[in-house]
């Protein structure tokens, strides 16, 4: 283990706001650096590309797909020595066991970077993603912006009757709201009617 530790950095806010473009831009600093770098996401987030993330603006990094923490973990045991720089994007998605691994791996000195959603379409703490928050040493909080008012947005609405903790997808099914223009529970006619008057 080594005697510096290393850093643990958040990218967090709602859908739309920017956190994948963010994270795949502090990846590609990391590269120009000469940094080793490593990149993950779960593999229920294969909306844009199977074999790396990518930004809702098309910007892409390659990134490795798993389950699991437990795959993440296995990932990387055989890189160690020889990553600097880890990032998770969607981390959302992975269950609290990310929590020790990324404290494992600052420990280690390397530095870790994890973007994901910090609530639900519920207005609720998404996964582990509050926890990291508490416990990193830089947080990023993004906005969006609302798609009713154009104000900055904080939230993700879903569009419909849904009340599934996880439906991965993007623009149709959520959009970005203000604290005015949310609602967690929207039902279909509502999200239509709010479609039709935003329109130009």
């Amino acid at each position: 283990m080594q005697t510096t530790p290393g850093v643990l950095e958040v990218i967090t806010g709602p859908m739309f706001s920017g956190k994948s473009e963010e994270l795949i831009r502090r990846l590609k600093r990391a590269r120009i650096a000469r940094q080793r770098v490593a990149c993950f996401k779960p593999d229920i987030d294969l909306r844009y590309h199977r074999t790396a993330i990518a930004s809702h603006s098309d910007q892409t990094h390659e990134a490795d797909t798993v389950r699991t923490v437990e795959d993440l973990r296995a990932a990387l045991a055989t890189r160690l020595d020889e990553i600097e720089v880890i990032g998770v994007d969607e981390v959302q998605f992975l269950s609290g066991e990310i929590i020790p691994l990324a404290l494992e791996l600052v420990a280690m000195g390397k530095r870790v970077l994890m973007a994901g959603l910090d609530t639900t379409f519920a207005n609720e703490p998404f996964g582990p993603v509050p926890n990291l928050m508490a416990l990193a040493d830089k947080v990023t909080k993004l906005s969006a912006v609302c798609m009713v008012c154009g104000q900055p947005a904080i939230h993700t609405q879903r569009l419909g009757q849904s009340q599934e903790l996880v439906v991965v997808g993007a623009a149709g099914l959520y959009e970005a709201r203000c604290r005015a223009h949310f609602s967690p529970h929207i039902d279909e006619h509502a999200s239509e009617q709010l479609e039709l008057t935003t329109q130009p």
